[in-house]
């Protein structure tokens, strides 16, 4: 779930905005830190930081966005990369400065320590809570793009930029608006994510291969192909490093690859989608 909550927002800017954004864990790295260090110094409790993480990310994402990105939006592919990959360098060499280079710990509040009784199994409270919140998120996210006149203009716009302005969709807004809900929900991703998968400066490139393997294997910009990919990639690399704890990752690095082979838009992509 905590794959998913991050890699949608990277399906959304790919898949949706077809922005090659490799800058995506940077985003989530830089929530993460706001959310953990706003319950560290400034007591707020774990649902106001998340939404103050969200919001501070989605903000500076926006700025960036029209800084940075949007000159890049016709640009080739290299061009996007060499944009991003600057960009989470900078954000490394500014959080080791700032903050230090030390992991840091998300306290998590009295109500989601601890196991959960469900009648046959005793289960971690969090690991509950993350379920919940990511399944709600995915069909929240699935009805928005999917079936909502937002959601239509912004495919619109992806599939036929100058057709979408001839009949009055604003692109430029609509895009930035969409950059920040992606940069936003990376944020969430990384604050929720922090007790699981740590969180220090080098975040962004540690998780950067899982979050690009989930959105290849769901398909760009398909809301439940990234739920779907990221529950069995999440099950294969733990089941993985158990029973094969020197090779685990290189046999998702290998399936990945074979999977492509066969089907280069991914398990749930449709044809014709870059």
């Amino acid at each position: 779930m905590v794959l998913f909550i991050v890699s949608v927002g990277l399906s959304v800017t790919m898949g949706l905005m077809g922005f090659v954004n490799l800058a995506h864990g940077g985003f989530a790295m830089l929530g993460g830190y706001a959310i953990v260090l706003s319950m560290k110094h400034w007591g707020l409790p774990f649902p106001a930081a998340l939404a103050f993480g969200f919001f501070a990310v989605a903000a500076v994402s926006v700025v960036l966005e029209r800084l940075l990105y949007a000159p890049l939006y016709r640009a080739t592919e290299l061009d996007q990369v060499l944009l991003t990959i600057g960009l989470v360098f900078t954000m490394i060499a500014t959080l080791t400065l700032s903050v230090g280079p030390e992991t840091q710990t998300v306290e998590l509040p009295e109500w989601l320590r601890g196991q959960t009784d469900l009648g046959f199994i005793e289960y971690r409270t969090y690991s509950l809570a993350l379920i919940v919140a990511g399944t709600a998120l995915m069909i929240a996210l699935w009805f928005g793009f999917e079936r909502t006149r937002i959601g239509a203009r912004i495919r619109a716009a992806v599939d036929n930029r100058r057709m979408a302005q001839s009949m009055g969709v604003d692109v430029g807004r609509l895009f930035t608006l969409t950059f920040a809900l992606g940069s936003g929900l990376a944020a969430i991703g990384g604050g929720l994510g922090a007790e699981i998968l740590g969180l220090d400066p080098q975040y962004p490139f540690r998780y950067l291969a899982y979050f690009l393997i989930v959105v290849a294997v769901g398909g760009l910009g398909r809301i439940s192909g990234v739920f779907f990919a990221a529950i069995l990639i999440g099950v294969l690399d733990f089941v993985l490093k158990i029973y094969f704890p020197k090779g685990g990752t290189l046999f998702i690095y290998a399936l990945t690859l074979i999977l492509l082979l066969a089907r280069p838009h991914g398990l749930f992509g449709k044809k014709g989608t870059s």
